[in-house]
């Protein structure tokens, strides 16, 4: 099952896709938000029907205490407006520290500056994605 990851910004739009065995996630795009939801919800579409995804996964920022905080409840309101408009089931996951990850990993490759700026949303959206296939082959072995 292929699955995509969206790290969804106020300004820029991560988004990572799954092999189609649904094992391994990989950074592929990054969207920037143009304040025009529905231009910018086409373009995911476009994205799902490019990759042949059967799930679109969308990280939540939970708060550290797992309660939701302003960001979690505007991310959750976007995750039903992408699952009424995507034509392909939408699932949220907590995506608490995704972004400290990505950035980690990114320092660990040399990527600083305006370079980092422009992959440090889709790295983050691959780390949600792939602690969102893990859960589900441990699911699936259980």
């Amino acid at each position: 099952m292929r699955a995509l990851g969206l790290d969804l910004g106020t300004r820029r739009i991560g988004v990572a896709v799954s092999d189609s065995g649904g094992r391994l996630a990989t950074p592929i795009e990054t969207v920037q938000r143009t304040n025009d939801r529905p231009s910018e919800h086409r373009a995911l579409a476009a994205l799902v029907a490019e990759w042949e995804v059967e799930i679109v996964v969308v990280g939540v920022p939970y708060s550290l205490d797992g309660s939701i905080g302003p960001m979690a409840l505007l991310m959750l309101k976007e995750a039903k407006q992408l699952g009424a408009t995507l034509g392909v089931p939408v699932e949220t996951y907590d995506e608490r520290l995704t972004t400290v990850t990505a950035e980690r990993s990114m320092r660990e490759q040399g990527l600083k500056g305006k370079a980092g700026r422009q992959v440090v949303d889709q790295i983050a959206a691959a780390v949600m994605l792939q602690a969102w296939l893990d859960s589900q082959q441990n699911q699936e072995e259980r």
